[in-house]
């Protein structure tokens, strides 16, 4: 198998339990609660409110979250947090106010935050420690401050002047009126008090005092909230995993309002075709691009000849796709030589979103990604709260007329997060996994998938090879640029001239630019031990927790 210039570092492997994240301090809270004798969902909640102090633009109680639980001999099962926008949205509001697209900062570009209410299910399924104990860790950190990351410290300074016109923003991440320096303390004390308190009572962000400051402060910035789906975004989406057959495997992932199916599809045409291709061949890259390019053209537009207009964050149409006959049609396209316009666009992919994976020794496995939508969300924080606000409606919802992502009260808005899981033909996990990334999760995840069903890769293998992206997908502020292929250089020139030469329009990136951070972790049967990875392009660590 080649390497692609794969950092000479292997899975961790354990055999107890294991966690996995994009931050040192975030692995570490959920090792400790695994080490304590709690669970894998245990762990990703220790790990999620952890992320909230240590990855502030990433990810926070603004935001919302996605999981999957798998317990051996139970289904698969999915908690979705994701909210509503304001009951006075309709798209004449927004025309009112001269506007042609949702803004994509301040609070005409906020959504409910739907996070708290899918933990808070999540940990009703099975967690054997209170949310107090849980998040414990996360409260002293965000009272200490944790050390500034390189990361952040960038996230803070490209996204400098928004903070800066936010007063409670400033205090928080401009200390001084400067980025703090990395490796300084970066407390956040409001947090602190707001953790402490929704860890007691967690529907007072929904329908409590907590709630009322949050949409008196959107009121104030002219956002039509009643605080009516404030308080209906305080309930899951909670059901079971969607799924598809990959061979002998059956790849599971998170429903609407996520782009699960687009993950699902993809595996659908990719079945047997990449397996039959040398490992990152340019026939494979080629195939698989053009798959991603079929999955953004059914969300976006629907298929030429179908009666969808694309797909939105509810509704059964893309069922169909999933479908026999959808699938082989596409297949067909694709064998025939379907490609969509190839162009250029000086745009970059935009988004910013973390992570988990959590195993117990007992098999239970927990894979949860959550997210404000763009850094920093709105830019905008509840005064006194310490939480930042998301940007799900300005970077989703649409003002176009009949889309089915068209904006509207009680509509949730398209996600970009996703999470999978693999089990085998007798339900026992095989895979767990995700990627941040924005519209490349869906692209990406597909990728890891064929890395570890067609060509055998063990995690640190599959989170570290060559990554390629098409663009764009479908957020809001991209819609209608041309197409390009964008790939890391590490896929090697002749595989790069070969693209361009079946069509594509290759936008080269640095050797590991292309976006994400992915994890996996997985379960060797033969061993009964855990295998996993973090994704070398950020900061991830895994650990493994008992067991040898």
């Amino acid at each position: 198998m080649q390497r692609w210039d794969i950092p000479p570092r292997g899975s961790v492997v354990s055999g107890g339990g294991m966690v996995t994240s994009s931050h040192p301090a975030v692995t570490q809270a959920g090792a400790r609660v695994l080490e304590r004798g709690g669970n894998a969902i245990d762990a990703a909640l220790a790990m999620a409110a952890m992320s909230w102090t240590a990855l502030p633009g990433q990810c926070g109680l603004g935001g919302d979250a996605f999981a999957l639980l798998y317990r051996p001999s139970a289904e698969v099962v999915a908690f979705g947090g994701s909210g509503f926008g304001p009951d006075g949205g309709w798209p004449g509001f927004y025309r009112g106010l001269g506007l042609r697209a949702l803004p994509l900062d301040g609070a005409l570009a906020v959504a409910a935050p739907g996070a708290l209410a899918a933990l808070v299910e999540l940990h009703a399924a099975g967690a054997t420690m209170s949310l107090a104990e849980l998040w414990a860790p996360a409260i002293t950190a965000a009272e200490r401050g944790l050390p500034c990351t390189a990361k952040t410290r960038a996230d803070i300074i490209e996204h400098r002047a928004a903070l800066a016109a936010d007063p409670a923003a400033a205090a928080v991440f401009l200390p001084g009126g400067a980025p703090p320096r990395i490796g300084h303390p970066l407390s956040q004390p409001d947090l602190a008090t707001t953790l402490r308190h929704l860890a007691e009572t967690p529907g007072d962000l929904y329908t409590g005092s907590l709630a009322e400051r949050a949409v008196r402060t959107l009121q104030s910035g002219g956002a039509p909230f009643t605080g009516d789906e404030w308080a209906a975004t305080g309930t899951a989406l909670t059901a079971p995993s969607i799924t598809i057959e990959y061979g002998p495997h059956t790849i599971h992932q998170t429903p609407l309002p996520t782009p699960g199916w687009m993950v699902l599809q993809q595996a659908g045409l990719n079945d047997g075709c990449l397996a039959s291709r040398p490992w990152l061949s340019p026939e494979a890259v080629d195939w698989s691009a053009r798959a991603a390019a079929i999955a953004f053209t059914d969300r976006m537009t629907g298929w030429p000849g179908a009666r969808s207009r694309g797909i939105g964050g509810e509704g059964e149409e893309w069922r169909e796709l999933l479908g026999r006959a959808a699938l082989e049609e596409r297949r067909a396209a694709l064998a025939a030589g379907w490609r969509p316009s190839w162009g250029s666009s000086p745009l970059p992919v935009s988004g910013d979103t973390t992570s988990v994976v959590a195993a117990d020794a007992d098999g239970g496995v927990v894979t949860l990604i959550h997210s404000l939508a763009f850094t920093f969300g709105a830019r905008l924080m509840v005064p006194g709260t310490g939480v930042m606000l998301n940007n799900r409606l300005g970077r989703g919802a649409y003002l176009i007329d009949g889309h089915p992502n068209e904006v509207a009260p009680r509509r949730r808005p398209l996600h970009t997060l996703n999470a999978w899981v693999v089990t085998d033909a007798s339900g026992r996990l095989v895979h767990a996994g995700n990627t941040p990334g924005g519209d490349g999760q869906v692209q990406w995840n597909a990728q890891l998938l064929s890395h570890l069903l067609d060509h055998g890769a063990d995690p640190a293998q599959a989170v570290g090879a060559p990554r390629y992206t098409i663009f764009p997908g479908s957020d809001a502020d991209v819609l209608g640029r041309p197409y390009e292929l964008r790939c890391e250089s590490r896929l090697g020139a002749r595989t790069l001239w070969r693209l361009r030469e079946l069509g594509h329009d290759v936008r080269v990136q640095e050797a590991w630019g292309g976006g994400g951070s992915a994890l996996v972790i997985s379960l060797d049967h033969d061993s009964g031990a855990f295998l996993g990875a973090a994704d070398p392009r950020q900061d991830g660590v895994t650990l493994g927790v008992g067991g040898g």
